[in-house]
């Protein structure tokens, strides 16, 4: 077998290889948190409980502020965010898609609060995930343009909202400080959450003719 060919066929193994031990060492860093806290999950610790060298934790995640980042992304777009996020896809009607945000909002929103709860008082990573929150957020705000501007083709955008305006009420309705207001400080459950999420958002973007 040539060496082109050899690496061709090895690369998936290592990939797969590489993933398993990533996973690995976040799934060590989650558990630290949980058990000692912020000030507990020190990279040796995590490298001992994961099993691997201290280096191939550095190599990995570079900091523990970069583990956090990994924390949080796989509590907020796990299973059950990847399934609803391929049935709003799947959705052809501009209309019965909008239906989705709020479901996928509450999944994101709802799945993340345990980490943060577990991060309260660790205040030297809050400007680090504040940059990285930033990015998610204007991510978040492309993402949804393709739902307002669905709706504006098929005409069932509200009459006078531009799609600008329509985008920007989206993305400010289905931001965690909402959330984070109605559940987490004054006491909604989830689902009314997103009950009235869903039905707000229908009212306010889509035409009621």
């Amino acid at each position: 077998m040539s060496k082109a060919k050899k690496r061709t066929y090895q690369s998936p193994v290592r990939q797969r290889q590489a993933d398993e031990t990533r996973g690995r060492i976040a799934a060590a860093a989650r558990k630290l948190l949980e058990q000692r806290g912020y000030s507990g999950m020190t990279m040796e610790a995590i490298a001992q409980q994961a099993e691997v060298a201290v280096p191939t934790v550095y190599a990995n995640f570079r900091s523990k502020t970069g583990i956090l980042e990994e924390i949080l992304d796989a509590a907020r777009f796990g299973d059950d965010y990847q399934q609803a996020v391929r049935e709003a896809m799947a959705e052809q009607r501009p209309r019965e898609r909008l239906r989705y945000a709020p479901r996928i909002a509450r999944r994101i929103y709802e799945s993340e609060s345990s980490v943060r709860d577990l991060l309260r008082g660790a205040g030297a990573v809050a400007p680090r995930l504040a940059r990285h929150d930033e990015e998610r957020e204007c991510r978040r705000y492309e993402m949804q343009r393709h739902l307002i501007e669905g709706l504006a083709a098929a005409k069932e955008l509200r009459a006078g909202l531009t799609v600008q305006k329509a985008r920007d009420i989206l993305w400010s309705l289905t931001s965690r400080d909402l959330y984070r207001m109605l559940v987490r400080e004054r006491g909604w459950t989830p689902q009314q959450y997103q009950e009235w999420l869903t039905k707000t958002l229908l009212e306010t973007l889509v035409n009621q003719a």
